[in-house]
């Protein structure tokens, strides 16, 4: 009877826990097409706390940025990110449409620091070569002797 009791408030219990909440969509909402930026330039962001800057920085805070480049506050973005991810379906487009741009950003600098390799690669091969030394046939090698030597020291 006991687990009976307990199977019956088990189910209860975890058929309440289902996530079907959805928020009220809020007066300020972020449209879906500035909210894949934003959140695209948030994680560029998150991730580059940890790179060091030309001053051999770390640890920026670069969110503060990305807020003003976007004109918006952190509980803006909080309500509209709580109401798309409330939508399940809207977020799961947002996030498809965030890793391909993210993908895309990776493609484009991944070009350019294959072209600024090989210019350096190019710049560094023109450095190493090395012109062969002429040896002037009519000068004969200065010959030192211990006579010479010793007196110039006198």
């Amino acid at each position: 009877m006991k687990r009976l009791i307990f199977l019956f408030s088990a189910f209860i219990f975890l058929s309440n826990c289902t996530s079907n909440t959805i928020y009220k969509k809020p007066t300020d909402l972020i449209p879906k097409d500035s909210m894949v930026i934003l959140i695209q330039q948030m994680l560029i962001a998150s991730s580059s706390k940890n790179v060091k800057t030309i001053n051999l920085q770390r640890k920026i805070d670069y969110f503060p940025f990305v807020y003003d480049r976007f004109k918006i506050d952190s509980t803006r973005f909080q309500k509209s990110s709580f109401y798309y991810i409330s939508k399940i379906d809207t977020y799961t487009e947002i996030l498809a449409q965030v890793k391909k741009g993210l993908e895309i950003e990776k493609e484009k600098y991944t070009v350019l620091k294959k072209r600024k390799d090989s210019i350096n690669r190019d710049s560094v091969s023109k450095l190493n070569i090395k012109k062969p030394i002429k040896k002037d046939a009519l000068k004969k090698p200065l010959e030192f002797s211990k006579k010479k030597i010793l007196k110039t020291k006198l």
